[in-house]
């Protein structure tokens, strides 16, 4: 079945897209960065880098860390980053929900080995 991908693209070029949001619904449901990156199969490095690159782009921090500690720290959504998570998965639900017919006269025309995705 066709399916669709949405990312934003902030007017910075800061971008939201599928990967972020799973990234963020990672961090909210582990309670940490590198536990996020584990579940996820993907480096440490790369979750932070990820997390870094939204928390640089809005005026409020999107995942807040704590370090150290007898727990050993981790990360938290914040407020703003549980809303701009909703608000993405809203638009993409919205834009599923709108494309939904086109998709499917899309597919009815797909071959289903169209060759090498280029």
């Amino acid at each position: 079945m066709a399916r669709l991908k949405i990312s934003l693209i902030l007017e910075s070029g800061a971008r939201i897209g599928p990967g972020k949001a799973a990234l963020l619904e990672s961090v909210r449901d582990t309670g940490s960065i590198s536990a996020a990156a584990r579940a996820m199969d993907m480096d440490y490095k790369r979750a932070w880098t990820l997390i870094d690159s939204l928390n640089r782009a809005f005026d409020r921090p999107v995942v807040e860390r704590a370090t150290g500690g007898s727990r050993g720290g981790g990360a938290t959504l914040t407020p703003f980053g549980a809303e701009i998570l909703a608000k993405y998965r809203r638009i993409e639900e919205a834009a599923a929900k709108l494309g939904a017919g086109d998709l499917k006269a899309l597919e009815r025309h797909a071959l289903p080995d169209p060759g090498p995705k280029v």
